[in-house]
């Protein structure tokens, strides 16, 4: 897939472009089915399919107060859209400049003028341009008048549930991450870097790695069956998300436990994957007790983790 960064001309580079629009946070099945919808369409026109979207996300130019916790950063974002098969990414600075933008100038300018644009797919909330006035009524008036066809695309339920990315941040944050993964189609999953921590969970006899991440949502507190993937391997471990209260710590770490690892992977990118939430964060007398716990907890993942292969 290739990403063009800003709003640059490239209807002569492109044939017949076949477009979606929108933040696309998270990626979860809702925008995938739009995805494959403008691929499969692209491919029956002889087209480019293309996303365009932007960074930053529009509420943190507009109302840096109201912006939720993002769900993917923008490299994961990129490469979850590239995964879909995807052919081309537009990423539109997002500025206040662009924020004024009158919907149809947007659609003038930049859907026909810079890319060329013969068909657009929105999903059925879909607004754009200044004060949201880009309506998906107004989308068609705009196609009719520029000459390109508008495509809504209904709502995907699970749940009986919208699926939304509202609807997945409240999910994991609960801690629900069994149905994160069938709202995303995929385990929730955060990356960072192994970082140096407490050495908690060494003294007990349960090294973790810690990861310091730039990943804004993080899971609910608590202990999670997890998978880590490190270097291209996946391996088998419980993770725990919370402050360590029974060291009365006061900053919030995300750390896995990996079964059978003795490796050291101070400073590489790791992927953790929450598979299940075990239990809440809980604080234990003693050492003795939580080293207690953390056996019963290894066992449990373990079991969880071996009926998914």
């Amino acid at each position: 897939m290739k990403i063009i960064r800003g709003s640059k001309n490239i209807k002569d580079e492109i044939k017949n472009p076949v477009l979606t629009l929108g933040n696309f946070d998270g990626v979860h099945i809702g925008h995938r089915e739009i995805f494959r919808q403008v691929i499969e369409r692209a491919k029956e026109i002889g087209g480019t399919s293309i996303v365009y979207t932007f960074e930053p996300h529009p509420l943190r130019v507009v109302s840096p107060a109201k912006t939720p916790p993002l769900l993917t950063t923008f490299k994961k974002k990129m490469q979850l859209i590239a995964e879909s098969g995807i052919d081309i990414t537009v990423c539109a600075d997002f500025t206040k400049r662009f924020a004024e933008q009158h919907p149809r100038d947007f659609a003038g300018d930049t859907l026909i003028g810079n890319i060329g644009v013969k068909e657009v797919f929105v999903g059925y909330d879909y607004t754009f341009g200044k004060g949201r006035e880009g309506t998906i009524t107004y989308l068609k008036k705009m196609g009719e008048e520029f000459g390109f066809k508008v495509t809504v695309i209904d709502a995907i339920m699970v749940d009986d549930q919208i699926v939304s990315s509202t609807l997945l941040r409240d999910t994991i944050e609960e801690g629900d991450v069994e149905k994160a993964k069938r709202l995303l189609g995929r385990r929730y999953s955060i990356e960072g870097k192994v970082a140096d921590g407490f050495k908690t969970g060494s003294m007990i006899g349960f090294p973790t790695a810690n990861i310091d991440t730039s990943y804004e949502l993080i899971p609910h507190t608590g202990v999670y069956a997890a998978k880590a993937l490190i270097d291209g391997e996946i391996f088998d471990g419980v993770a725990n998300v919370g402050f360590n209260p029974t060291f009365h710590r006061d900053k919030l770490n995300v750390e896995i436990h990996i079964f059978n690892f003795t490796r050291d992977i101070y400073g590489k990118e790791i992927e953790i994957f929450f598979i299940k939430m075990l239990r809440n964060e809980i604080e234990f007398g003693s050492a003795g007790e939580l080293k207690k716990q953390i056996e019963k907890d290894i066992t449990i993942a373990k079991g969880v983790l071996n009926s998914e292969k």
